[in-house]
């Protein structure tokens, strides 16, 4: 089959890698994709949220699946385009329609929709540009530090927690009057700060039936001990060390089953994956958020566990049939580390030559930022550079190798965290 995939970074050339080792992969094409897809798969030209752009290039391709790595279309209504069009709704499509998408395009959605369902939540108010004062007031009933989310998309840089009671005032003013964050501030959440240790699930749904893919954590922070600014994501381990059988049943009975159920009972067509953030207090979890689609960089390190082909388990999401797989994952534990440019994630220069990629032998070398120049040279072109997964009998021998395998690879302004892991030591 004919295979489409949409995006540029880490997690794309994740999922371009497995897809092109199945027998079902007859083409595969990665739009706009990077310089490490651009070797597996052929590399598309493409405005992904251009829609009539998309349709035309399933026509020409003649594409059979068509699968939605970021969330910018998703939430923009690229599934609910495809299956009202009689030219293209044929197209197997990997990511759920608009309202499905919602749980990731407005925090105040996924909160309503976890009250609704009964799924566990930190306590929380919504306010719009009107109710400034109202949002400062909602302060003085939560304890600090105070938790400030823009409502929209702000490409994983609208939370701010904050302890000064003051500078949440600012704050709130910044992001309902000033726009701090665009159009995504136009209505925040306020939220209490559950004190945990963070870890994401990964679900695939059809919607119906629904499959646990392997647990993950990744580290968000470009400073080591967990400082400094958020960025999309500095590196991964999975599984989760303290996610042993019990959390993961409570996880299984108390957030996932309610999601999908949810779903289900509010007919909403839902056939794709969901990320769900997950804050672990004491032995209980807590939902922080709902993403739509595979997280970056939790691909890289969930994806490669899998053993299974998983081409042929997302053609069975049409046909509501996920409950004829019996998923098979390597015990082995992944890590992923992330090279990133100098800068990230503010200012940054694009155009550094990368080498000593092919002198990595113990890792997987998944592309984030990468392109190649005129003369066909490695470069970087983007933030999160490229991203090392390794795999060890634990973690610590999984990281290890993927540090042996970063001081391989240079480019300048090369930084990466050397921490990682070591809040699971």
């Amino acid at each position: 089959m004919n295979i489409l995939l949409l995006g540029s970074g880490g997690r794309e050339h994740a999922l371009a890698t497995k897809f092109s080792e199945s027998e079902l992969c007859k083409n595969l094409y990665v739009a706009p994709g990077n310089a490490g897809t651009q070797d597996i798969a052929t590399n598309i030209t493409l405005n992904i949220n251009d829609f009539d752009a998309v349709k035309a290039q399933l026509l020409h391709l003649k594409i059979d699946l068509l699968v939605v790595g970021p969330e910018d279309p998703l939430v923009n209504g690229i599934t609910d385009f495809v299956k009202k069009d009689d030219r293209i709704n044929h197209v197997k499509v990997v990511g759920p329609t608009q309202a499905g998408a919602s749980l990731e395009g407005s925090k105040e959605r996924a909160k309503q929709f976890m009250e609704k369902h009964h799924i566990p939540t930190a306590k929380y108010k919504s306010f719009n540009k009107n109710q400034v004062e109202e949002a400062k007031a909602f302060l003085n009933e939560m304890q600090s530090p105070f938790v400030l989310k823009a409502d929209g998309l702000a490409a994983g840089k609208g939370v701010l927690i904050i302890a000064d009671k003051t500078e949440a005032e600012r704050e709130i003013e910044a992001m309902l009057t000033e726009n701090k964050f665009g159009k995504a501030s136009e209505k925040l959440v306020i939220e209490e700060f559950l004190s945990g240790i963070e870890l994401s699930v990964f679900v695939l749904t059809d919607g119906k039936n629904y499959i646990t893919l392997p647990n993950a954590k990744d580290y968000k922070r470009i400073g080591e001990g967990d400082t400094g600014l958020n960025t999309g994501g500095m590196g991964a381990i999975s599984p989760v060390p303290f996610a042993d059988e019990a959390f993961m049943k409570h996880v299984d009975q108390d957030i996932i089953k309610p999601t999908v159920n949810g779903l289900a009972e509010e007919q909403i067509d839902y056939k794709g994956f969901i990320f769900i953030g997950l804050m672990k207090v004491g032995a209980k979890a807590y939902v922080i958020e709902y993403n739509v689609r595979m997280g970056d960089p939790e691909t890289e390190v969930v994806i490669p566990r899998i053993q299974n082909d998983l081409v042929s388990i997302l053609c069975l999401l049409d046909d509501q049939k996920l409950d004829e797989v019996k998923l098979k994952i390597d015990e082995r534990t992944a890590a992923t580390l992330m090279l990133v440019s100098g800068g990230y994630p503010e200012a940054y220069q694009k155009g550094k030559s990368i080498t000593g990629v092919d002198l990595v032998e113990e890792s997987k070398v998944y592309h984030a930022g990468t392109t190649y120049n005129e003369e066909q040279t490695l470069i970087t072109n983007g933030g999160r550079v490229i991203a090392l997964t390794s795999m060890g009998k634990d973690f610590k021998e999984a990281l290890q190798k993927s540090y042996a395998s970063a001081e391989k690879i240079a480019f300048e302004g090369k930084y990466y965290r050397k921490d990682l892991g070591e809040d699971l030591a």
